[in-house]
């Protein structure tokens, strides 16, 4: 049972970007948890900083920032110089909370605040330092951006991660110094979540319902997506340089074998050679070679890629026992 003499103190970061028709009503939405709330598990929580940082839109959303920034004591506003682009927005937020826990969430208000008690006690249960919001429907984006993030978050994340990142949701609760630590040595260009993923001990997810309310088209234009797309793909490191490696393997092998077969079969059985086996046998050697020694070169570029986008060699945390939630 929670104790609650303690009430753990969240901080919401809101990176905007064309935020003026909905941000108001999720920024007020938040307000009922500003006193001591008790989750559904009896965990006492309050919701102490709403991080807002405005990421350059141009649908005038500063004037909406200043109001609630006026309006709400609870409520912060971060301005960066340039749009940078909802994780470097989100990693900003990040570095400027003081709290205990960090919720992450959308602006255009399809995200419910209602459902953060509950990732609280999944984050409980689990002793997770990490939880991704599940949605159990359908986006409002297109049919074809929707099979392509399923495809995204689905077999190509498991391709490139090893399974870790296929959970990623931009609404997400994360332990504060997890997320504070990450957020002051990360490089530029990094995926937020695979670099999450790089300190976090475990993870969970929790389902959830997107609202029809303030629905709107994705901000995202195709250009963005691929970029998006193209961040994961190099902050996930060399796992598809060494799968070139695997290839160039197994192609040397099968070059060898198949010389070793003709071969003998020329020799013991007059078996006649054609033309195209010895430059087949030589295109899979030679082949097989520069892929393999591909391999070796993307090791050696891994190491540069890893230090430039800041992963670390290790990170010292509190002790899991007084940082978890568990044992309040």
């Amino acid at each position: 049972m929670a104790n609650l003499g303690h009430c753990h103190s969240v901080a919401v970061v809101i990176p905007v970007y064309n935020g003026r028709e909905s941000l108001e009503s999720v920024v007020d939405s938040l307000q009922k948890f500003s006193l001591s709330t008790i989750s559904p598990q009896g965990l006492s929580f309050n919701v102490a900083e709403v991080i807002l940082v405005f990421d350059c839109g141009t649908d005038g959303s500063e004037v909406v920032l200043r109001t609630l920034e006026q309006k709400y004591n609870s409520v912060r506003v971060i301005w960066l110089t340039r749009n940078y682009g909802q994780h470097a927005a989100t990693l900003a937020g990040m570095a400027s909370t003081t709290a205990e826990w960090i919720i992450t969430i959308d602006e255009d208000g399809q995200q419910n605040p209602d459902d953060i008690p509950r990732m609280l006690d999944i984050a409980r249960t689990h002793s997770a330092q990490l939880v991704y919001a599940k949605p159990n429907n359908n986006p409002p984006h297109g049919k074809l951006r929707n099979i392509a993030s399923r495809v995204t978050k689905g077999p190509i994340s498991r391709l490139l991660t090893g399974g870790e990142v296929q959970n990623f949701n931009s609404f997400r609760l994360i332990l504060g110094e997890t997320g504070r630590t990450l957020a002051a040595y990360v490089g530029h260009g990094v995926y937020l979540d695979v670099a999450l993923h790089w300190i976090v001990r475990k993870s969970a997810t929790c389902e959830v319902h997107l609202r029809d309310e303030n629905r709107r088209h994705s901000g995202y234009n195709r250009k963005a997506l691929m970029s998006h797309f193209w961040r994961l793909v190099l902050s996930s490191g060399t796992r598809l340089l060494r799968i070139a490696s695997v290839i160039g393997v197994l192609s040397f092998i099968v070059g060898v074998v198949l010389a070793f077969t003709i071969g003998i079969g020329k020799i013991y059985f007059d078996y006649p050679v054609t033309g195209w086996a010895s430059m087949f046998i030589a295109l899979l050697l030679f082949g097989g070679s520069i892929l393999l020694f591909i391999g070796i070169i993307a090791e050696y570029i891994g190491l540069l890629v890893r230090t430039s986008i800041g992963k670390p060699l290790y990170v010292i945390g509190s002790d899991p026992q007084k940082s978890s939630l568990e044992h309040d």
